[in-house]
């Protein structure tokens, strides 16, 4: 039983390595090394979640349940990781929104309020032309950053996207019952 919770703590560990190390390849524009980094974390951290099937045979922990502590420190590491690879996926050309946009609810169903998966969800939404959801978005990342120039920016090309698809939609009408 001990063995199996030191395990865990092993597994906890080496997923935050993984993490930091990508951090570090962010940090040095290496993003194709940091998405590969925060992969191999989330490759680790997948074995301990019991909510998740295993990809691999054998990556799976069997028996003790995680401590409460072990479980915080899984949904961080899961919550960072995938907020990482959206950040890096925004940065890579040509950006693949819809993957941002997935990264991104995978970090609210763990972090509902993260600001940052808010803002890239509704980026995401927004490259989608989504614009109704990009603003729901935007507009809670803005209650809880009023100040942030970047989710202000974003929100006001929703808005004005919102404004042009409305009257695109009115003159659709018009035409087709006047």
């Amino acid at each position: 039983m001990a063995d199996q919770a030191g395990a865990v703590d092993r597994r906890l560990l080496q997923a935050g390595s993984f993490k930091s190390q990508g951090n570090a390849c962010y940090a040095e524009h290496r993003v194709r090394e940091a998405v590969s980094q925060y992969h191999r974390a989330l490759l680790q951290l997948r074995g301990l979640d019991p909510s998740l099937p295993s990809p691999l045979p054998g990556l799976r922990l069997p028996g003790t349940p995680l401590t409460a502590q072990q479980q915080e420190i899984l949904q961080e590491l899961q919550a960072d990781c995938y907020n990482n690879l959206a950040a890096c996926l925004l940065h890579t050309p040509p950006p693949r929104y819809q993957r941002v946009y997935e990264y991104s609810l995978q970090v609210l169903s763990l972090q509902p309020l993260n600001v940052k998966a808010l803002y890239r969800a509704g980026v995401s939404s927004y490259h989608l032309r989504d614009y109704s959801q990009a603003h729901s978005y935007l507009s809670q990342a803005a209650r809880q950053k009023p100040k942030d120039g970047n989710i202000r920016h974003y929100l006001q090309l929703t808005d004005s996207a919102l404004c042009v698809s409305r009257e695109e939609e009115k003159q659709r009408y018009q035409g087709m019952f006047g």
